[in-house]
């Protein structure tokens, strides 16, 4: 036999208060909507559940015995329903951009991890913005404008975009011009072009490219292997200059702008886990000047 659920959830309210009316004050109905549903319920089952008084009603030998059953069945639903709230509430699902996931995110992680124990982050990567429209994921930091729709987006602050190389053919540049002479890696996603940067030197694009990239991770270890000159955004770079590997040599012909921003839909504006990464995020940029 089947038996809807919200009829059995007003039987057991009505059987744990021995009222319909605050049965119906819990439920948010009133008590003729409980007195139906209970009604309606016993013609289903072929048996009366209450011994109805005037001021009280009470459950009668039925009553009690489907009672014991139900009320265990919605104590577990009770705790289930607590259980995934509090997965979801320490559970973030991130899609980002891969370059940024690769480069800048995932060496920090530990670092959020640690000061946010009991929390738990996944993380996917593509080149395609997340639409969040099938629920897939919770967030996503995307590099280019977001798209429109019910969502909020934080820029991640401005980042530096200039000529990276290794020390040895950093020594062969001491000028815009000079960078045409050297074999030039181009990123093909890069929303700061060389076309950009010459134009902002003065200097005619590129005639053409030594190797082509669709990553920033590929054109950052590509340059820093000694292959040639990139143009990609220092934040990106930060572990192969912190380790000398690649150097800027005209750190005065850079281009700054707002590359990534963090996305989420409107609907997760409160939740504790997307609340502290954004929190999270906001230091590290702050701890780095960006």
């Amino acid at each position: 036999m089947a038996i809807a659920l919200q009829p059995l959830s007003v039987f057991e309210a009505a059987a744990r208060h021995g009222s319909f009316r605050m049965a119906a004050d819990e439920l948010g109905l009133t008590p003729s909507a409980v007195s139906h549903a209970i009604t309606k319920l016993e013609n289903s089952l072929g048996t009366r559940l209450f011994d109805r008084g005037t001021r009280q009603v009470r459950l009668n030998a039925d009553g009690e015995a489907l009672y014991g059953h139900v009320a265990q069945g919605f104590v577990e639903i009770r705790r289930g329903l607590e259980e995934v709230s509090a997965r979801r509430a320490r559970f973030l699902r991130l899609h980002a951009a891969p370059s940024f996931a690769a480069l800048w995110l995932t060496p920090r992680l530990p670092g959020f991890l640690a000061s946010h124990p009991g929390m738990d982050i996944r993380i996917t990567a593509s080149t395609d913005y997340s639409r969040f429209a099938a629920d897939e994921v919770d967030a996503d930091i995307v590099n280019g404008p977001p798209l429109a729709g019910p969502v909020k987006a934080v820029p991640l602050g401005e980042e530096t975009v200039t000529v990276l190389c290794t020390p040895e053919l950093a020594k062969r540049v001491t000028c815009p011009e000079d960078v045409l002479g050297l074999p030039i890696i181009n990123g093909d996603r890069n929303r700061v072009t060389w076309a950009r940067w010459c134009a902002a030197c003065g200097i005619p694009p590129p005639a053409s490219y030594a190797m082509r990239f669709d990553r920033s991770f590929m054109v950052i270890a590509t340059a820093a292997n000694g292959l040639g000159v990139a143009l990609e955004s220092t934040r990106l770079a930060q572990r192969e200059i912190a380790e000398g590997r690649l150097v800027t040599p005209l750190p005065e012909a850079a281009i700054r702008e707002t590359l990534h921003s963090l996305v989420y839909p409107l609907i997760h504006a409160e939740r504790p886990i997307i609340r502290a990464f954004e929190a999270w995020l906001d230091e590290e940029l702050a701890s780095e000047g960006a």
